[in-house]
């Protein structure tokens, strides 16, 4: 009650413009047996200090002391101070969209330095403003290239994250764009060419893939990329672990890259928020959703920077609008800015080595699943992966996602990952657990 201060009185005022009598009518349209009829077990009201303190206890008992190898979209890695230090300022803590270049030059700079280093990453010649997260970030590719070719099919492959996919099935679902998945093939973990080929039309407007792809395992984009091409569709490459890009062949080869920054200083914090990045070629720089932010001159001549380009139904028509839904994180991009700006070309390729090579040593001696190259996950085969996650926290090691839940096919396996953060002890661990 303390945020939500309502009283008796407001309380029947807000029903009765519903037209209902009581909160029991609010929820009736629910089973009875998800309705909570007795109060909750907690304590009564207590203090705010009380809370935290509590919280902080669980924290120590759940989490505080653990190895986590547990990747699948979400890593583990060491997030600078100076990013907290700088994200915290007031000027970019409470900043909201700078649609007055005047007075946001500071957050205006910070934008276009991300699309700047997007860009770098990438091998991509324009990137926008951010996204929400790197799921989002795929429907909206796939739509980008509808509007680009005047097609309307789309094929993404099973090895695209899962829950990427089950948002681009959302966005399509009453758009009636029609999406086809390709499998994966059963010995390398990478993608069926064949299949893709197979499925390739006059219709087919993107291809989306996934490198590295959901088994970690390191794709052709090149390959990929003629053969999608020779059917006039564009393609569309994912990634869900930016560190990979310090070291691995940026996707040159793409028309647009789409993926997740939350491996530059984004805290895991249970699933977001977490920024989304999106960038393309210039020739499809009109059809890029979101916004984007250039460099000018003002009226003394000097360097400054402004919106130049906001495809939004905020700025122009609706039935123009490149995407009615999206929008930057701003905040939580300028994280993964600083971050990139900490580390440089060097310090990135240094930690996708050092992730590299973890990754490397804990597979050693493992059954691995798939043959294909790999960055800093990969597919195990251990019988029960739920049985092997409950005995490794016992020894206070957090597991791999069990494929099952995703891939039936895959029931016996489990993924895993290793960063900068894995302890060599604590990987001798989830080793010695797997091959007992």
């Amino acid at each position: 009650m303390r945020y939500l201060p309502k009283s008796d009185s407001e309380r029947n005022e807000m029903l009765a413009a519903c037209g209902l009598k009581s909160l029991d009518d609010l929820y009736s349209y629910l089973p009875s047996k998800v309705l909570i009829k007795k109060p909750l077990n907690i304590p009564a009201g207590i203090s705010e200090y009380e809370i935290v303190d509590y919280f902080k206890k669980q924290a120590n008992l759940m989490a505080n002391g653990y190895a986590s190898f547990l990747g699948a979209g979400v890593y583990n890695h060491y997030r600078p101070v100076l990013c907290d230090v700088v994200v915290s300022r007031g000027e970019f803590l409470t900043s909201y969209t700078p649609y007055q270049a005047e007075i946001s030059q500071g957050t205006l700079t910070t934008i276009f330095e991300f699309q700047t280093m997007v860009c770098q990453l990438t091998g991509m010649e324009v990137a926008n403003a951010s996204m929400y997260d790197g799921s989002t970030a795929v429907p909206e590719a796939a739509m980008m290239a509808i509007r680009i070719t005047g097609r309307e099919h789309v094929i993404v492959a099973k090895s695209v994250h899962p829950e990427y996919r089950q948002v681009l099935h959302t966005y399509t679902l009453n758009q009636g764009i029609p999406v086809t998945e390709c499998g994966y093939d059963s010995e390398t973990g990478q993608l069926d060419l064949a299949g893709i080929e197979a499925n390739l039309t006059d219709h087919t407007a993107a291809v989306i893939v996934q490198s590295p792809n959901f088994f970690g395992c390191l794709e052709n984009v090149r390959a990929l990329a003629d053969l999608v091409h020779s059917k006039g569709a564009l393609l569309v490459v994912v990634f869900t672990e930016a560190a990979s890009l310090g070291v691995v062949q940026p996707p040159v080869d793409a028309d647009i890259v789409v993926g997740e920054l939350q491996s530059f200083a984004i805290s895991p914090s249970y699933g977001g928020p977490f920024a989304g990045i999106i960038a393309t070629k210039e020739k499809f720089i009109r059809q890029i959703p979101g916004r984007l932010v250039g460099q000018t001159v003002d009226a003394n001549g000097n360097r400054a920077f402004c919106l130049t380009l906001a495809t939004r139904e905020q700025h122009i028509r609706r039935e123009k609008a490149t995407s009615n839904i999206c929008t930057n994180q701003a905040l939580i991009a300028l994280m993964g800015t600083v971050f990139m700006s900490v580390y440089g070309k060097a310090g990135l390729r240094e930690l996708a080595e050092q992730n590299l090579a973890k990754a490397h040593y804990l597979a050693g001696g493992l059954p691995a699943r798939f043959k294909a190259p790999f960055f800093n996950e990969f597919v195990v085969r251990v019988g029960d992966p739920e049985a092997l996650n409950k005995k490794l926290l016992k020894k206070k090691v957090i597991g791999g996602l069990a494929l099952g839940r995703f891939y039936p096919e895959l029931a016996d396996c489990t993924l895993l990952c290793a960063t900068e953060m894995s302890k060599r002890e604590s990987m001798d661990i989830v080793r010695q657990a797997v091959q007992a």
